[in-house]
């Protein structure tokens, strides 16, 4: 999955400046001036046509159905096309964060990898030309038309890689992903509540849980990054979406200081302060808080989907997902992304190929095989044909994407904003600070990161 941010932003940034120092004198590294970006009008379809082809494929699909879905649509595509051979090679995420770095400007460089969406790894490797443009493959199999633009968006840049969120494509998932409110079915009916649509609504339940002796919201947040989900569903209730778009994706003139953001900052204390997160919760790990919360503890718990299926093994049919109330602002806002995107290497020599491998594990049929493994399929989901959470989840997807209502990760507004507002979450929540210097060291951060990326 392409959030949850175990890894350091720092470090991956430090990691990636060795690498562009590197592709400077390699052959994957050729800047914008040498992409291979395709032109529609030079780019072939027919793969049968194509003679013998190796592509050499880097991905995370390491887990359960992960690596089902893409096993079961590898075969398929070398069934359908027996002159292309797979060289697959699969990693943890963390394991290919680490090297994926430097395989991508070595003479044997792979011709597709996922690479994380955000600025450290995605926009660096933009702006380095490691990896091509999508435009002209985008145009020939009409990507356009099967993602909406708030999917695309999460894998778009300008070609300097400076403007994220808008300009050319450089990626295709194949999965979404979304935070959103986990609910235990038995302890919300036992309250006679359904789950809520509204901040109000949201609040009445909270009151009415801790009232009743539940916890109203499990959090553990020791690795200090959980925190900052709970943190955009409070902001989204006052921060209208546009302006969290610009946010999160780094865009010069917005701000974390406006007064909708104090609204949002000062919602998250607030739920500190009433005691309806789980106590202590920054000395909680994340692990030891879902698991908890699986058990039991607590009618709800802000998360992504990431989670789904080892809640829905803990909790069966008790386990229910609910998108986000819509607040103040009055329109609704959800906070997610993508899996990691599949992109083209700028080293690749089988670039139609490749793009014609990503269009078949992106397709409606491919669609069909994640969701039947446990994935939440980025388009195309079938919520009539789950049972469940899963359900639940493709069914919320659905509304999002129909809505246009995705917003990014706080995180991806600058390459170091995961640690520092973690840290500056633990210090919110702990009391240490307030909301105007919770609000003033974003700002700071930011504006020093817009004004040197112009």
């Amino acid at each position: 999955m392409s959030h949850r941010p175990r890894w350091k932003s720092l470090v991956a940034a430090t990691a990636v400046g060795a690498v562009l120092a590197l592709s400077a004198c390699t052959p994957g590294g050729g800047g914008d001036d040498e992409s291979k970006d395709a032109k529609p009008d030079d780019i072939s379809t027919d793969v049968a046509s194509m003679g013998d082809v190796t592509l050499s494929v880097w991905d995370q699909e390491v887990r359960g159905g992960q690596a089902k879905q893409i096993e079961t649509l590898n075969a398929a595509f070398e069934e359908k096309y027996p002159n292309v051979t797979i060289e697959r090679t699969s990693k943890s995420f963390d394991d290919l964060q680490k090297t994926v770095r430097l395989a991508i400007t070595n003479d044997d460089a792979p011709d597709v990898v996922q690479v994380n969406n955000g600025r450290a790894d995605m926009g660096q490797f933009v702006s380095a030309g490691l990896i091509q443009s999508l435009d002209g493959y985008a145009e020939v199999y009409g990507w356009e038309e099967r993602y909406p633009e708030s999917v695309r968006s999460t894998a778009s840049y300008s070609k300097d890689g400076k403007t994220f969120g808008e300009g050319s494509l450089f990626g295709m998932p194949q999965v979404g992903e979304m935070v959103g409110l986990w609910y235990n079915k038995a302890k919300l009916g036992s309250l006679g509540l359904e789950p809520p649509k509204t901040l109000d609504e949201l609040d009445a339940a909270m009151k009415a849980a801790k009232a009743a002796g539940e916890l109203p919201v499990q959090l553990g947040n020791a690795e200090a990054w959980p925190a900052i989900h709970d943190y955009a569903v409070a902001m989204n209730q006052y921060v209208p979406r546009d302006d969290v778009r610009a946010l999160g994706y780094g865009r010069k003139g917005a701000s974390w200081t406006s007064e909708e953001n104090v609204e949002g900052a000062d919602l998250f204390v607030s739920w500190v302060k009433a005691g309806y997160l789980t106590p202590e919760f920054d000395a909680v790990p994340n692990d030891t808080a879902w698991r908890n919360f699986a058990k039991g503890e607590g009618v709800f718990m802000i998360g992504g989907t990431w989670y789904q299926a080892d809640l829905e093994e803990a909790m069966g049919d008790n386990l229910g997902f609910a998108l986000p109330p819509v607040g103040p602002v009055g329109e609704p806002a959800v906070t997610g992304g993508t899996g990691l995107p599949l992109a083209i290497t700028d080293a690749s020599k089988n670039a139609d190929a490749a793009a014609a491998y990503i269009d078949f594990l992106t397709d409606a049929n491919a669609m069909k095989v994640i969701q039947e493994n446990g994935g939440l399929p980025v388009v195309d989901g079938d919520a009539a044909a789950a049972q469940g959470a899963a359900k639940e989840v493709i069914a919320a997807w659905s509304t999002v994407t129909e809505q246009d209502s995705l917003v990014p990760y706080l995180d991806w507004a600058t390459p170091d904003m995961s640690d520092l507002m973690g840290q500056q979450l633990q210090k919110l929540s702990q009391g240490s600070i307030d909301t105007t210097a919770f609000l003033d060291a974003l700002e700071t951060n930011y504006s020093e990161f817009t004004d040197k990326n112009e």
